[in-house]
């Protein structure tokens, strides 16, 4: 059987006088052929395609009752954020322009010459009076050696000038010893004269009296020379005592020189002033330097602080001894509570390179900013984690003390 065939006994059965065209064909032995307009209807799909069922639409009511939760937390939310801003957040100033600041000290040379060792690196703690660099010493270790040897040579000229005192001391007694023997014989020819020239002229020889007058001016010649001699070595000691202070001078420039040359010498090896961190090393081993050439900075971290400089707008209430919210921005999580230590005694315009001049040309104001310093506690500074540079972000309770004197607080810090 064709396809045909089978279509049309399909719309046969199909049509409700199917019947009838059974009987037709069983009476005629053929069946009427379809009209050619009539064209034949595609089968029908065995099964229809089951759709899949559509999810259930949630209810009204719980939407209604979750957004109405939603609000109220909302709500509850606002006025809380509301009520912490109205009872504390109200009385906190801040301002993100602030670092983290330390006296950082460079560290040069005092002498010059050849570097003979840096035995430090970058990043690296040291002590107090632990060697930072070392210069080659052989030149100032001789100039020492010759200050030192000359301050010896002048040392026993001191003592050579003492003795020339000590013996012209000794002379002065001899002087006045040689006084006292040329009065005795003054005295005694004087009296040989008076005893000669008061017996008669007949038992007296000329010769004898011209004797005795002799010997009496002789003697008085004799004290008188006596008392120039004394004179004169007591002006030799004199002169003795003023070379003696002129040698001590001296000596002391000497000493001065040899002072000199040791600090030279000292000078050569470079040592840390204070506990720190060496940072920014300039130089090496082998290199010459001269009197103020870079060595190494410095750092010390123990005594870290925070400059933040707040706008002129914020500082009403800002007060010393305040507390002080720090926020590290390397350390995001960490809350670091300081104290206001100061303000600064001008705003920062005022100490830069070219401060402006207002009382010229076209004026436009524009807030002013002021630095404020934070102390850090020590214990915090002593961790070693704020690095000088680091941005922080700072928050002042002007609560405490806002309309209090500056000068009560500093006393109560």
């Amino acid at each position: 059987m064709s396809l045909r065939e089978s279509l049309r006994e399909d719309s046969g059965r199909s049509e409700p006088g199917g019947e009838r065209v059974e009987d037709e064909r069983a009476e005629g032995g053929r069946a009427p052929a379809l009209p050619p307009t009539v064209v034949a209807a595609p089968a029908a799909p065995l099964a229809a395609p089951v759709q899949p069922a559509s999810p259930a639409k949630p209810r009204r009511p719980l939407r209604r009752a979750v957004l109405g939760l939603a609000l109220c937390a909302a709500l509850g939310g606002g006025a809380y954020v509301g009520w912490d801003w109205w009872t504390v957040g109200r009385f906190f100033v801040s301002t993100d322009d602030a670092y983290v600041q330390a006296d950082i000290s460079v560290l040069a040379a005092k002498v010059s010459g050849y570097l003979a060792a840096v035995p430090v690196v970058n990043g690296q703690a040291v002590k107090r009076g632990d060697v930072i660099a070392r210069l080659d010493d052989g030149d100032y270790r001789l100039a020492v050696t010759a200050a030192q040897d000359k301050l010896a040579t002048q040392e026993s000229t001191i003592v050579r000038i003492g003795r020339q005192a000590e013996a012209a001391q000794a002379q002065v007694l001899q002087s006045a010893a040689q006084i006292d023997a040329a009065k005795a014989d003054a005295v005694r020819a004087g009296a040989d004269y008076a005893r000669a020239t008061g017996m008669q002229a007949d038992y007296v020889a000329k010769s004898r009296l011209d004797q005795a007058k002799a010997d009496r001016d002789r003697t008085e010649a004799a004290v008188k020379s006596a008392e120039a001699a004394l004179v004169a070595a007591r002006a030799n000691v004199e002169v003795l005592r003023a070379q003696t202070r002129e040698a001590e001078n001296l000596a002391a420039e000497l000493r001065t020189a040899v002072g000199r040359a040791q600090r030279d010498l000292d000078f050569a090896v470079i040592r840390a002033p204070f506990d720190g961190v060496v940072g920014n090393k300039a130089v090496e081993a082998g290199a010459y330097v001269s009197p103020g050439s870079r060595i190494a900075a410095l750092v010390p971290l123990q005594s870290v602080r925070v400059d933040a400089n707040f706008k002129e707008t914020q500082l009403g209430r800002v007060r010393p001894g305040q507390e002080v919210h720090i926020h590290v921005d390397a350390y995001p999580d960490r809350d670091i509570v300081g104290t206001v230590e100061s303000l600064s005694p001008a705003s920062g315009s005022v100490f830069s390179l070219l401060p402006p001049d207002n009382a010229t040309g076209n004026f436009t104001k524009i807030v002013q900013r002021l630095p404020v310093r934070v102390h850090v506690p020590e214990d915090v500074a002593r961790e070693g984690l704020l690095r000088p540079g680091l941005s922080v972000v700072v928050r002042v309770d002007t609560r405490e003390g806002a309309d209090a004197p500056v000068q009560k607080l500093a006393a109560r810090r």
